[in-house]
């Protein structure tokens, strides 16, 4: 980490070294092909690239090896000169802006809700954004707020019918449209991202009380878990359920793979996981912690943990789907599953002890770093904390709504995460393209 800003800011000092030289008449700036001036430093050598330019724009976090030279920005962290990477936290009235790039220092806070002080402000519910309207989008127990990325100003705020808005949301891949459950109801809104108008509902009648919802990459299939059993599976496009899968008990915080196939649920009264095959509508395998670990402590009544009610709240897969992780309330730490064999198997050496309770896990963007409730930022190869997320007043982000987002030079949002840690189709592939050539390799 050290190193890496070291070099950061080598490079930064380095541009702005270059620029006054020529803005004294020491020496003119070098321009790039189109007469533009150059802007970025490379091996200590001034390089020109058009500002504003991206290797990749699409909405998609990930980027496989090579795309673009990780020097630019530190040992492989996949960005260009001409990229911005900022942590957005949503806490109730308020979204905290960190700059990643910067240890996590803070940018700003930008306020959407403004009450009279002895009025409470709404909880918050969810966060997601788009690329294509350049807006954040935050649910929270009475509004869902548009909120313009560039000018900072809510676009519009929506309560639709009173005491239904609204839960977590999702953005589809063109970034035109959301998903968003009503507040613990049983339907969900399909809504225009850019204006707020509801083009349809989702009747989610077997899932009462719906709160965590997933949509797959594909954006063609929601995922609607309620508090209770049964997830309801529907249609995007025709508005429609398919199904159900039933789980042991009650759903809490759930991720599906990189071709919705299957869903990685946490349970009440369960420390690990239970995995559920989409196309049979049937729970395959429940996934448990040694009992040793928590069983007679969650027994206890004497006892009290942070989880939400439960063991755990909070599941993420890196996004190769090469590991699952989960926070345990029970010990204050995260447990790391191996997931690369025949089923999930717990290794305990990778084991990552929180500065804090930890309700909730966000894969940063290229699945280098994640993001803890706790306000912990994790190394997700070595499992090492190696930053800290803090608001401007030096405490740790208790936010289990954060969003990685990467802008380009003309502040538009290029590249995003999404809130929950689920299975990734490029870094997929790239993991078994790498392991089949291991493989091949291995037999010769």
């Amino acid at each position: 980490m050290k190193i890496r800003h070291a070099l950061a800011a080598a490079a930064s000092c380095a541009v702005l070294a270059m620029f006054a030289a020529g803005a004294q008449g020491q020496g003119k700036p070098k321009l790039d092909a189109n007469g533009m001036p150059c802007n970025g430093v490379l091996d200590g050598a001034l390089q020109c690239f058009k500002p504003g330019s991206t290797v990749n724009t699409v909405d998609h976090p990930y980027r496989t090896a090579g795309e673009s030279d990780g020097r630019r920005y530190g040992p492989g962290r996949g960005f260009t000169l001409g990229e911005k990477e900022l942590i957005y936290a949503a806490v109730p009235g308020s979204i905290v802006v960190l700059d990643a790039k910067k240890n996590y220092t803070f940018v700003k806070r930008i306020t959407f809700e403004n009450k009279p002080a002895p009025l409470p402000l709404e909880s918050i519910a969810g966060m997601a954004a788009s690329t294509a309207t350049n807006m954040v989008y935050v649910s929270t127990r009475g509004h869902l707020y548009a909120i313009d990325l560039l000018t900072e100003k809510v676009v519009w705020a929506n309560a639709y019918e009173p005491g239904t808005c609204c839960e977590r949301g999702q953005v589809t891949p063109d970034g035109l449209t959301l998903d968003v459950g009503s507040d613990l109801k049983n339907f969900h809104r399909v809504i225009d991202a850019r204006t707020g108008v509801v083009k349809g509902i989702i009747p989610t009648p077997q899932s009462m009380f719906n709160h965590n919802m997933n949509m797959s990459p594909d954006g063609k299939t929601i995922f609607a878990a309620p508090n209770g059993n049964t997830m309801t599976i529907a249609d995007m496009a025709t508005m429609k359920p398919t199904g159900t899968v039933t789980f042991s008990d009650h759903i809490r915080v759930f991720v599906i793979n990189h071709d919705a196939t299957k869903v990685y649920a946490n349970l009440n009264n369960l420390l690990g996981f239970e995995i559920a095959d989409v196309k049979t509508r049937k729970v395959i395998k429940r996934v448990e912690a040694p009992a040793e670990m928590w069983k007679a402590k969650w027994a206890d009544p004497n006892q009290h943990f942070f989880g939400h009610g439960a063991p755990m709240h909070g599941i993420a897969m890196t996004p190769d789907e090469s590991e699952i992780w989960i926070p345990d309330a029970i010990n204050n730490q995260v447990l790391v599953y191996d997931n690369t064999g025949a089923e999930p198997k717990l290794d305990l050496t990778k084991s990552i002890k929180t500065e804090a309770p930890n309700g909730w896990i966000t894969m940063g963007l290229d699945g280098k770093l994640a993001y803890m409730a706790s306000g912990d930022v994790v190394d997700v190869k070595t499992h090492k904390i190696v930053g800290l997320l803090r608001d401007e007043y030096g405490r740790l982000m208790d936010s289990e709504k954060v969003l990685d987002l990467a802008f380009d030079l003309n502040g538009h949002l290029v590249r995003k995460v999404n809130e929950f840690a689920i299975g990734d189709p490029q870094a997929y592939a790239a993991r078994m393209a790498a392991t089949a050539k291991q493989t091949k390799e291995a037999t010769k």
